[in-house]
């Protein structure tokens, strides 16, 4: 038996965006951790249309290629991290396009988020993304990493340099992540023993 599947989501495609940095630098963070296999997505590559499948996802009878590529992408992992901007005091049309695109792949899996921005960190972001993923069955964890001014964090080589609370709240969001995919998914509950735990 494997470890879970860790899937990091780059939900920003813009020119000049920062997501991959900050991913980046999460998925150093969760390698560290031990307690998945991870895979980082990036929605730039990935290159969905804007919604164009003639059914209703829930009916899993996809018709185009991208589709059912995507649909095994995301129904291989077992846990999620949405890594997402905040823009106009919300989420990015991107990430919302991609979550629509499925429906029964994305049930019983923990979700985790990264968010950044300005003042707030993409706080507003994230609580209108966990109403989103609350009614795919997706189970939101309450600890999440929130970078405010991001700008920041980043230095003039374009590599993050995390302070002290972007990293304790990543490692904790992990084990988090961690104690719900062992409960929600009981074929790699003991998978990864302890690994990441801290009590």
């Amino acid at each position: 038996m494997s470890k879970p599947v860790l899937a990091i989501v780059i939900g920003s495609t813009r020119p000049g965006r920062v997501g991959p940095r900050f991913a980046e630098w999460f998925r150093e963070r969760a390698v560290a951790h031990g307690g998945f296999d991870i895979e980082l997505i990036d929605l730039a590559q990935v290159n969905l249309p804007f919604l164009d499948e003639p059914k209703h996802p829930r009916l899993h009878q996809y018709v185009h290629r991208h589709t059912i590529e995507w649909s095994r992408t995301v129904e291989r992992a077992d846990a999620f991290v949405l890594v997402t901007p905040e823009y106009n005091f919300g989420y990015s049309p991107v990430l919302k396009n991609a979550i629509d695109y499925l429906f029964r792949e994305w049930a019983d899996k923990a979700v985790g988020f990264v968010s950044y921005g300005g003042v707030a960190g993409g706080t507003r972001a994230v609580q209108q993304l966990k109403q989103i993923v609350t009614s795919l069955k997706m189970i939101p964890v309450v600890e999440s990493v929130n970078i405010p001014f991001f700008s920041q964090f980043i230095d003039d080589a374009g590599q993050v340099r995390p302070n002290d609370v972007m990293n304790q709240a990543a490692d904790a969001m992990l084990d988090e992540l961690l104690r719900i995919t062992r409960r929600l998914r009981p074929q790699v509950a003991e998978v990864a023993g302890t690994a990441g735990l801290r009590g």
